[in-house]
């Protein structure tokens, strides 16, 4: 699963905001680190957007149309999906 280009363009913007993405066996993460300065960030999903909110600022991406699970916990955005 490839990282949505609207939260590259957030870690490009934010220092601290680290990607990484993942494939293990029957899985793919990606998994976005808001840093230790930012809130918590919370995350809805509306049709095929997600929205996540962090501190004052809001960011919205197509959720990958492969992805079955997007949460966040302890400052971390994860987007999963099932191979």
């Amino acid at each position: 699963m490839k990282t949505p280009s609207e939260l590259e363009s957030v870690a490009g913007e934010r220092e601290a905001v680290t990607i990484a993405e993942r494939e293990y066996d029957g899985e793919s993460v990606v998994a976005v680190d808001f840093g230790p300065a930012a809130g918590e960030p919370s995350v809805d999903v509306v049709g095929g957007t997600a929205i996540v909110v962090v501190d004052d600022a809001q960011y919205e991406f197509d959720v990958p149309p492969d992805a079955d699970e997007v949460t966040t916990n302890g400052g971390v955005l994860t987007i999963r999906a099932e191979r």
